[in-house]
């Protein structure tokens, strides 16, 4: 059997540097050998392509201590023309030129900007050669706050309430404010992983988070808090073309005061929760009814439609006592070993390698 050469990209110029390198350990870690040769291709946090080492359990959180990229690792470089298409060579030394590898695809474990919005997904392309996940257009839209609900609200979607602050618009007007209420969600329009995220419950606090918020990206975004259970599903796409919805799981901060409907409690899923603390449970499958898991999924799958997404997506709501509302969607999801995404796909009967295989052998299905 021809073996099939993958290329796992991670790292980048990201505020999810690090949370890209978990990512991409747990993916190597789980890929089927038997299958597939692997090229770890690490990214620095300056965006200089490197070959990373065989061993990647250094990709791995220790004592709190997040990993990155190595820079003195050698450098790299992907042909970028479909005459060259997946040729990975050396990119100086002695060895400059020399091929390492000609790739059939690659799996771009990224996150945040740089990465997932777009500006990998724009150099593959160029370069012809198969990737996983969405495209361009999608990688985009999806990681732009203000463009996610735009693009969902225009296909009929429920969606929560938002206000952008461009560049040079410093806070929202009082009409703004009054229509979002308190408490509110101070966010970079394009980041993830809630870093520069804050949740303000009085009005004094909010020009202090839009400076925080500003600090990772010039559009800030104040969204109007949710009272409602976190609930998640992850959509997969099939080399045949099916897309299927996870089963959901729903999230729980541990002490978290919005558990108990109290929208003015100052915890939240923020990135010491997701990564660092020993706080969050979940259920998996979520504890809700047949009927509202359906609803979720069908939900889940119309809007990975509905931003002409492709491969993988991972949808988040709040479930409120009106209903569904959907708050973000991820075209790059997390895939450490806490990651909700491959253990909603595990519980659905889809484990770690099998999903790996699915998401490589539909992007060369697709080219």
């Amino acid at each position: 059997m021809n073996r099939t050469t993958v290329a796992v990209l991670y790292g980048g110029r990201s505020t999810e540097h690090s949370v890209s390198c978990v990512s991409a350990g747990a993916v190597m870690a789980h890929l089927d050998r038997s299958v597939y040769d692997v090229i770890p291709v690490g990214i620095t946090a300056s965006g200089t392509w490197t070959l990373g080492p065989d061993d990647v359990s250094y990709l791995r959180i220790i004592d709190r201590r997040m990993p990155v990229v190595d820079p003195h690792r050698p450098r790299v470089e992907l042909g970028l023309s479909t005459d060259d298409r997946g040729t990975l060579r050396f990119a100086d030394g002695d060895r400059a030129g020399e091929v390492i590898a000609r790739v059939d695809a690659v799996f771009p474990v990224m996150h945040g900007t740089h990465a997932e919005d777009g500006t990998i997904q724009g150099l593959l392309e160029l370069s012809g050669v198969p990737y996983v996940g969405p495209g361009v257009l999608s990688s985009a839209a999806g990681m732009d706050k203000e463009f996610t609900k735009i693009v969902l609200g225009a296909a009929g979607l429920p969606i929560g309430q938002q206000v952008v602050l461009r560049p040079g618009t410093k806070a929202p007007t009082q009409d703004e404010r009054d229509r979002l209420g308190l408490p509110v969600f101070v966010k970079p329009a394009r980041g993830g992983s809630s870093i520069g995220i804050t949740k303000v419950s009085r009005a004094e606090e909010l020009d202090a988070a839009i400076e925080v918020a500003r600090e990772f990206d010039p559009k800030v975004i104040i969204e109007a808090a949710v009272v409602g259970r976190e609930i998640e599903c992850g959509v997969l796409e099939h080399p045949d073309g099916r897309i299927e919805a996870s089963l959901p799981a729903e999230l729980h901060v541990t002490g978290d005061p919005s558990a108990d409907g109290d929208p003015g409690g100052d915890a939240f899923y923020d990135f010491d929760t997701k990564y660092l603390d020993d706080v969050t449970t979940f259920d998996l499958p979520a504890r809700i009814g047949d009927e509202q898991t359906a609803q979720l999924r069908d939900l889940a799958v119309t809007a990975f439609h509905a931003l002409d997404a492709a491969g993988l997506s991972r949808v988040d709501f709040f479930l409120t006592p009106e209903g569904p509302v959907i708050n973000e969607v991820n075209t790059m999801p997390g895939f450490t070993p806490i990651s909700m995404y491959p253990q909603m796909w595990a519980a659905t009967g889809v484990d770690y390698p099998t999903l790996l295989d699915t998401l490589i052998r539909t992007a060369l299905t697709r080219g």
